[in-house]
């Protein structure tokens, strides 16, 4: 049965079978999100219901066919309609049958596999292997900023990169969502952190454990660094083809922006790494201690109600932001 959105474990004994959730029943951008009474889904095997509490949105997750589909790749069968926002902070309400080591009324966080409905609504299923216990130091809306960007910092710098302490890293578009925790990852780590970011964040940048800041407005990063073991590319583009002369041979370039040219990486000596984030529980187990120690420190830019999802989904596409938008969803609308 659900648990009420109040303190862990307050069980509510009144079935619902509806709730309140912005779904798209048409492919498109933020234009189609819609605040309205959803079904309420229900577990499955290995499977739980969690009364979600907080949850995150991403920019660009309107583009991926992940979204609106049931696969990572072009070609998967269409599930309209859908819900968004794939990184979620809530307390267990129900078990589908074989769930073990989680109970009702447990608080946990997560990241939810892009192929399935995200939690932008008052309730989300998601496979119990994927969740990890709520870093108890962090209220629910902090928690929710953390899965996406910490898993990708994470995978990029450690999984892909084999980043070490002493080496130096450059993080581009350090004062993003991703940005803004790989650079305390790397510190953490143990790495000498140079970052591009916008003047205005030069402080906030450099306070999350950067060693040096580039204004990628008015300066070159190629003329600040070279000899750099590892470039995290949050961008593309243009910066991700500049970057190949910072890196020393040997070195690599990791991307989620675009595939890094195998030419380019071949010509200098160095490697190039494009991948998209995974939901692994072991490695958000190991985030969420990093968190509860002070070590992480989740980046919130601001809290939107859950009925003003579409405007904060259309505001990404133009707005700076610091760190993740995130959804408040037992919030009252303004």
């Amino acid at each position: 049965m659900p648990a009420a959105r109040g303190q862990r474990g307050d069980v509510t004994n009144e079935p619902m079978s509806t709730m309140h959730a912005v779904r798209a029943h048409r492919r498109g951008g933020p234009e189609e999100l819609v605040y309205e009474e959803a079904p309420r889904p229900e577990p499955a095997p290995g499977e739980v219901l969690v009364a979600v509490h907080a949850a995150s949105i991403t920019p660009g997750e309107l583009t991926w066919d992940a979204t609106w589909t049931d696969r990572r790749t072009p070609g998967g069968r269409e599930r309209t309609p859908i819900v968004p926002a794939h990184e979620m902070s809530g307390v267990v309400a129900a078990l589908g049958p074989g769930v073990t080591g989680i109970a009702v009324g447990d608080e946990v966080f997560g990241l939810i596999p892009f192929v399935r409905d995200g939690a932008a609504a008052e309730y989300v299923t998601v496979p119990a292997d994927v969740l990890a216990a709520k870093p108890a130091t962090v209220d629910h809306e902090a928690a929710a900023a953390v899965p996406m960007p910490a898993l990708t910092a994470w995978q990029a710098l450690v999984r892909h990169a084999g980043l070490q302490a002493g080496q130096h890293v450059l993080v581009h578009g350090a004062a993003g969502g991703v940005g803004s925790l790989a650079v305390q990852v790397a510190a953490d780590l143990g790495a000498r952190v140079t970052a591009t970011a916008g003047a205005r964040d030069r402080g906030f940048v450099t306070e999350l454990g950067a060693h040096e800041v580039v204004d990628y407005a008015t300066e070159r990063f190629e003329d600040r660094v070279t000899g750099v073991d590892v470039v995290l590319d949050l961008v593309g583009g243009e910066t991700q083809e500049r970057s190949w002369a910072v890196l020393r041979p040997g070195g690599v370039l990791v991307s989620v922006a675009a595939p890094p040219d195998a030419g380019e990486a071949a010509a200098h000596g160095s490697r190039g790494v494009f991948f998209i984030v995974e939901p692994d529980r072991a490695e958000l187990e190991t985030i969420a201690r990093l968190v509860e120690t002070g070590r992480l420190a989740p980046v919130v830019d601001r809290v939107v109600p859950l009925a003003g999802a579409r405007a904060a989904y259309e505001e990404l596409e133009t707005g700076h932001r610091r760190g993740k938008v995130v959804i408040g969803v037992a919030r009252p609308a303004a």
